[in-house]
This record gives structure tokens, C-alpha cells and sequence, in this order.
């Protein structure tokens, strides 16, 4: 029997499970194609979105936090 303690363990993004990549794929999946179309504005704010989720950060569930997000 050992007198060393746990090792303290984190995750090593702010993504959980994989589900999170996903969103965050479809987010910059669909910059690209807005980008690809000609529609800079809607990609814009896409791009808002997915650097928000890089950060390890969540989707914003009200409206005051979205718009923040979206710097609106």
C-alpha cells in the first residue's frame, strides 16, 4: 500500500463527449459554405460563434449571452 495521493485529473477541452465538436464542426462548416455563397454577413457571425466554442466555451442558452456572442 502506497502513501501517494491521486493524481488530480482534468478533461483536456471544454468539449464534452464529442457532441460539442459536432456543433462546433456544423458551425464552421457552415461559415465556409456562407463564405463559398457570397453571404459574408451570415458567415460573420458564424465565425462569432465558432471562435466562442474554441475558447472551451458553451453555447449561450439566453438572449442576452447570444448576443454577446454575436457582438451584436
Amino acid at each position: 500500500m502506497s502513501n501517494q495521493r491521486f493524481g488530480k485529473t482534468h478533461r483536456a477541452t471544454g468539449m464534452d463527449g464529442g457532441s460539442e465538436m459536432k456543433i462546433y464542426q456544423f458551425f464552421k462548416n457552415a461559415r465556409i459554405a456562407l463564405e463559398e455563397s457570397g453571404n459574408d454577413d451570415a458567415s460573420f457571425y458564424f465565425n462569432q460563434i465558432e471562435d466562442h466554442l474554441k475558447s472551451g466555451k458553451s453555447l449561450p442558452s439566453n438572449q442576452r449571452d447570444v448576443e454577446h456572442v454575436l457582438g451584436l
